[in-house]
Formats: structure tokens, C-alpha cells, sequence
């Protein structure tokens, strides 16, 4: 691995820290980041923040499954924590040549990646990278490129060329699985879409405040766009056919074809 020098809250996994980030006052966050405590507890934010997120998680193995070819590699940009990873992984046939590589910008991610797909004993090959996808990343022979909740964090400025890059290193007929938090279409959908996405988080034992300094927190650093804009995004970049596989309101979840 390469680095630079209403109702009951929704319990943790085991062993998996429940997320208090933005409980107390001394631990809010001016910007959002993906630093040492954001990543002892991001497995734990992500599936109470993440409408049906374990199945989301499913839906993109599933599709790894058919589309990694022998011989090639399967990308996950942000690969945060790993669970992408040991997911497509679990979900290879284990006689597939297939290696898997996953590319992050926060070392601590990678390092907690690295523990759990070794824990898991992971048959297929597989590298972890520090890397910053604002700027260039190569990329290489991919049957599969993945951005799970990525490319919302990534500059507007960069999102073009870096949308390209992928469209170059997939071969022919490989794929891109986007899935991204979005804008509604209006500011009437806005409104209703945000209203429920908060009302989940409520359900999943996030306070009110807590959902507030998120938001706060998130406000200069994730910036959505709308589907269709994500959409013309991919079709500008030669991507063939485009569809959507998963959507809840403000979120959504695209498979894109060279």
C-alpha cells in the first residue's frame, strides 16, 4: 500500500463504532474531512446516513460480478474503509482473474481497508493506493470503475477530466458504477427530498443538531449536482448507455457503459 509521508436508534455493527462526530460542541468539524476520527466511525455513519446502503452495496457486486472480465482490474475511487471492496470480493467466483485496486485520499481509510480485506483473506489480488482525484489518476485496463459517494467530493472543476480518465481506462464494454447524493430537478423536490433524507437520519438516531452541523459541516465540501446534470456528464465523456439501478429520492446510483 502506498500513502503520503421517532424511533430506537439503529445499532452499530459489532465491533463498529457508533458515530457521535457531531454530538459535542468541541468535536464539530469546520469543513468535513476524512481524518482520524470521521474514519473510526465512517462505517457506522455510512449505513445510518446512506438510505438502503447495504443494499446498495449488494446491487453494486452484483453488477461486478458480470461485468469484471478476466484479466483485468476493478477500480474503487474513495474506497474509504474497504466495504466496497470485501463486498465485490465475497461476490467473485473465486476462480475469477480479477485484481482489485482501491484509491483514497485519507491514509487512515486505507490503513482500516488493509485490516479488514486481510482479515477477510481475500483471494483476489489487491492494491491500495493514497491518491487525490482531483487530480490525474491512472487508470488501466478496467473492466469496472467504481465512485460510491465520490464524485460529489470531488472539485466541479475536476469532475470533467476526471469522468474522462475513467472513460479511458475502461476497455471495451466495461462499466462505470456511479452513486451519488443529488439534487432534485426543482426546488419543490429539493425541499420534499431533503425533508425525508433527514426524517431517515432521525429514524437511524441522529439528534436534530447533529443533523444540522453535518449539514454545516458538509456545506463547502460535498457538492451535488442533479441526476440528469450527472447523466450528460457521462454521455459527454463518450459513455454508450447510462442508466439508473437504484434511486431514493436525493440519492441515486448509475451504471454507465464505454
Amino acid at each position: 500500500m502506498t500513502r503520503p509521508d421517532g424511533s430506537l436508534p439503529k445499532p452499530a455493527r459489532v465491533g463498529q463504532p457508533r458515530d457521535a462526530l457531531f454530538t459535542e460542541p468541541s468535536k464539530r468539524l469546520a469543513d468535513f474531512d476524512f481524518g482520524p476520527e470521521t474514519v473510526a466511525v465512517f462505517d457506522d455513519m455510512v449505513d445510518r446516513s446512506v438510505p438502503f446502503y447495504r443494499e446498495i452495496q449488494r446491487m453494486m457486486a452484483e453488477l461486478v460480478r458480470d461485468f469484471a472480465a478476466e484479466d483485468t482490474t476493478v477500480y474503487d475511487l474513495g474506497c474509504a474503509t474497504g466495504t466496497t471492496l470485501l463486498q465485490i470480493a465475497q461476490a467473485l467466483p473465486a476462480d475469477r482473474r480479477v485484481r482489485l485496486v482501491g484509491i483514497d485520499n485519507s491514509p487512515e481509510m486505507l490503513e482500516l481497508a488493509k485490516e479488514k480485506l486481510t482479515a477477510a483473506d481475500v483471494k483476489q489480488p489487491f492494491e491500495l493506493h493514497y491518491g487525490d482525484l482531483n487530480q490525474v489518476t491512472p487508470i488501466a485496463n478496467a473492466s469496472v470503475v467504481l465512485m460510491a459517494l465520490t464524485l460529489q467530493f470531488v472539485r466541479p472543476l475536476y469532475r470533467q477530466q476526471l469522468i474522462r480518465t475513467v472513460r479511458d481506462g475502461l476497455t471495451e464494454n466495461g462499466c462505470l458504477i456511479l452513486v451519488e447524493k443529488v439534487l432534485g430537478e426543482n426546488s419543490t423536490y429539493n425541499r420534499l427530498f431533503i425533508k425525508y433524507y433527514y426524517d431517515m437520519k432521525k429514524r437511524n438516531g441522529y439528534s436534530d443538531s447533529e443533523i444540522t452541523h453535518k449539514r454545516e459541516a458538509l456545506e463547502n465540501v460535498l457538492v451535488p449536482y442533479r441526476l440528469e446534470e450527472n447523466k450528460e456528464l457521462l454521455r459527454s465523456e463518450g459513455f454508450r448507455h447510462v442508466d439508473v439501478f437504484f434511486k431514493w429520492f436525493n440519492f441515486c446510483a448509475i451504471v454507465a457503459m464505454r
